[in-house]
């Protein structure tokens, strides 16, 4: 696809990003699985079923490259990765209307027998967008005109090796610090300045390859804590220095470890698919230091790519191709259903939103008492599968299918 060039129209710019995008609204979604990466909006207002057709197009933007990453969405605008003429691309949208205020380059793209192109989400944090490419380029850009504040590579400052299937992660912000995962020798996690680049730690205790998936952050008993899961194992370090706090390796396949780990009341749960599993771990804090003991482990949840959410006290997610509900605390399996198609899944208002990745969208009650579909409707084969996850924003669902990002309107009337 050809790079298509770069836009500064100061008239447009002013336009398109407001005042409120310095803080995050009830009506974005400003990361990877939105405010506090759990695949969760707290939207109401929503329609409760679909009709045949699915929900209407308010806008299809046929234009932001090759890949695999979800979007953001802050203020007016949104945010996604994409891969033009080799090269990986961020580019800034029009929230009404899906027209392009601007693109930026950020290197070289990466290719792979299972896709190309970036397969992250930009983080927007006040008036500055965080993204880490398929090939390690992390950057810092203001919102308004995609202006590079500063840039460093990953792998190469940190010895890390791409995973076969490229980077995946999406970066996390936390307070100064935005935190990615190298998977070098004592740098399988790092925290960098946010505003300047500069390194503030690296968790030396730990060495562990980047897996393919995203960090998440939270207090636990008082302890600030980022749980991921690398290439190998469930991990949580310290935030504020990078101190391991423990590594648990059963929840973690030697193929490819995706899901994003889900936290709440001070329990964290991993899952892998690859004939795995997932695992609930109970954490305790003392001394500023965190341990982690395991409450269950279960193999009714083998979570690839699509992620799991916990919603009053359940856990929604797919065991491989299955469509499967369990009791967060005890693992207890509730309901399966194939529903779409193994895919990825989100939350709003009473219901699930599901990509399956066979160009399927659905629309699921979030309910342990048994599989209840509200509607479901098919989007255009793009020759890959449908792999990015759903995102709802303001009264729209965001479905991006490689170079196609369609918005639809999902208020109820």
């Amino acid at each position: 696809m050809r790079l298509r060039t770069f836009i500064v129209a100061a008239a447009l710019i002013g336009a398109s990003f407001s005042v409120r995008a310095q803080s995050p609204a009830p009506a974005d979604w400003p990361q990877w699985r939105g405010v506090n990466r759990d695949g969760i909006s707290r939207e109401t207002g929503l329609l409760k079923e679909w009709p045949r057709s699915g929900p209407p197009v308010v806008w299809s933007a046929a234009n932001v490259g090759e890949g695999y990453g979800s979007v953001s969405v802050r203020g007016d605008r949104v945010f996604v990765q994409g891969l033009e003429n080799q090269r990986s691309v961020v580019t800034s949208l029009n929230r009404a209307d899906g027209k392009v205020v601007w693109v930026r380059p950020l290197g070289a793209g990466g290719s792979n027998d299972r896709g190309s192109g970036p397969r992250g989400t930009p983080t927007a944090d006040g008036d500055r967008l965080y993204v880490l490419t398929e090939t390690g380029d992390l950057a810092c850009l203001r919102i308004m005109d995609g202006t590079i504040v500063w840039q460093r590579n990953i792998l190469k400052d940190f010895r890390g090796e791409n995973p076969y299937w490229l980077i995946s992660e999406s970066p996390l912000v936390d307070g100064s610090m935005v935190i990615v995962s190298p998977g070098g020798r004592g740098a399988g996690i790092v925290a960098l300045d946010k505003m300047t680049g500069k390194t503030v730690w690296q968790s030396a205790e730990l060495s562990d390859g980047a897996g393919y998936s995203s960090a998440i952050v939270a207090d636990v008993q008082g302890v600030r804590t980022v749980m991921a899961l690398t290439a190998q194992a469930g991990v949580g370090v310290r935030a504020t220095d990078g101190k391991l706090l423990w590594r648990v390796r059963n929840v973690a396949n030697g193929t490819a470890n995706i899901a994003t780990p889900v936290y709440a009341d001070g329990r964290v749960f991993y899952t892998s698919g690859y004939d795995t599993g997932g695992a609930l771990l109970t954490l305790r804090a003392a001394g500023g230091s965190v341990s982690a003991t395991q409450a269950y482990f279960t193999r009714d949840m083998q979570n690839h790519h699509g992620g799991v959410v916990l919603v009053d006290g359940y856990l929604y997610g797919y065991s491989d191709s299955i469509l499967t509900c369990l009791e967060f605390a005890t693992g207890k399996r509730m309901w399966r259903d194939r529903s779409v198609g193994k895919g990825s899944l989100s939350y709003a208002d009473g219901n699930l939103y599901i990509l399956s990745e066979n160009n399927i969208v659905g629309l699921v009650e979030a309910t342990p008492t048994a599989y209840r579909e509200k509607g479901r409707f098919t989007i255009k084969d793009q020759g890959l599968p449908s792999w990015a996850h759903p995102v709802i924003a303001g009264g729209r669902l965001f479905i991006r299918n490689q170079g196609t990002l369609t918005a639809y309107d999902i208020r109820s009337k």
